[in-house]
């Protein structure tokens, strides 16, 4: 590999090649689901990845001001549905908070007692174990707690642009 040039280190965020290369990182789409005062409540998260063997884990990188973080600062365990390439059409209601996302959606509940959509292609019931902070996002690790593998294929996204979404 060559070295690279002092202009690709100088300022990696408005580094057009780095933007691009970012962007061609293939990801999932998930809803990830959780709990607060027994209440539903859900976000999108493209950011979601295995993390370990044994204890199964996985990742997930959050904006610091969603309200999952204040969920998982309280130990609130949270479900990930992976989405279904039948399932683009959730992508916008997932997008942006709502006071009831699953409405008129079929549902089933993780043994932690988060929602999972019905259809998704699988779900994983998570307890968070750990966390970080990096630059502008939260990675939380979670010991993965039981799931299941629903039917169709994993619907797969990449981006334009790695340094938006």
């Amino acid at each position: 590999m060559s070295s690279p040039s002092s202009a690709q280190t100088a300022a990696p965020a408005a580094d057009p090649g780095i933007a691009a290369a970012l962007g061609r990182i293939p990801s999932g789409l998930f809803v990830v689901a959780w709990r607060d005062a027994g209440l539903d409540r859900a976000m999108l998260a493209s950011w979601v990845m295995q993390a370990g063997f044994s204890p199964p884990a996985v990742s997930v990188a959050v904006a610091p001001a969603r309200d999952l973080i204040a969920a998982l600062d309280r130990g609130a365990p949270f479900a990930v549905s992976v989405l279904a390439e039948s399932q683009r059409p959730l992508l916008a209601r997932f997008g942006k908070p709502t006071a009831d996302p699953f409405a008129g959606l079929a549902v089933t509940r993780a043994p932690t007692g988060a929602a999972v959509l019905a259809d998704a292609a699988g779900w994983l019931d998570c307890r968070p174990a750990a966390r970080a902070v990096h630059g502008d996002h939260v990675v939380v690790v979670a010991e993965v707690l039981g799931g299941g593998s629903g039917a169709g294929e994993p619907l797969v996204h990449v981006r334009k642009n790695g340094l938006r979404y």
